[in-house]
This record gives structure tokens, C-alpha cells and sequence, in this order.
């Protein structure tokens, strides 16, 4: 489980570090759009937009249904949530390591305010 939980994890920040794919996301998270019409938004090739939507399907933030000729894309809103309580678990995390960091450096015998001169 654990493995799973990190391979997702890897998928998620994978297809959240292109900026292309977290403007698309932005796009389909407002509303559905055809992938045709949010190739037209983009000065890359159709099959390079195609890729990007790929990538996020594949990380679960973006869902794709057909319609006739065209492919719809919508965006996964609880997806993105799980995105943001990970990002909230790791703050609290290194939080955690920052406040031990300071009790250990607040109560070490060597620091200055608490020598005799």
C-alpha cells in the first residue's frame, strides 16, 4: 500500500511540474473542454497537447469521455484535493522537523547565552 501511495504521489508531482499540463488543468477544472479546443489555445502541435492530457489522466486529475469525433476533458476536483492535503501532510512534516531543530538548538549547553564568562 505504501508503494502504491508513492507511486501515485510520483504521478501527481510529475504531471503538476509542467506548466502547460497545470494551465490545462486550470482550463478543464473550470469547465469541459474538447482537446481539439485546448490545442487551439496552445502554439505546440495537437499530438503535443494530446500528451500533456495524456499525463494527466494518468495522474488521475483529469478525466476524458467521448463524444462523437471528439474527446472531452473535465478536471477531477477531488483529485487536486488529495494533491493539496499531501502538500498540507509534508508541511506538517518538515513544521515538525523545524520546531524539534529549535528545542535542540534552544537547549544546547554551548550556546552563548548560557556560558559563564
Amino acid at each position: 500500500m505504501v508503494t502504491e501511495d508513492a507511486d501515485r504521489a510520483d504521478a501527481l508531482f510529475h504531471a503538476l511540474a509542467d506548466r502547460t499540463r497545470r494551465d490545462i488543468l486550470r482550463r478543464v477544472l473550470a469547465g469541459e473542454h474538447s482537446v481539439s479546443a485546448l490545442a487551439a489555445k496552445y502554439d505546440m502541435s495537437f499530438a503535443a497537447v494530446q500528451k500533456h492530457v495524456a499525463v494527466l489522466e494518468r495522474a488521475g486529475l483529469l478525466i476524458k469521455r467521448r463524444s462523437g469525433r471528439e474527446q472531452l476533458a473535465s478536471g477531477d476536483v477531488a483529485a487536486v484535493r488529495s494533491v493539496a492535503s499531501m502538500l498540507t501532510e509534508l508541511e506538517q512534516i518538515w513544521r515538525g522537523r523545524i520546531a524539534r531543530i529549535d528545542l535542540l538548538l534552544s537547549s544546547d549547553p554551548d550556546s552563548d547565552s548560557d556560558q559563564e564568562d
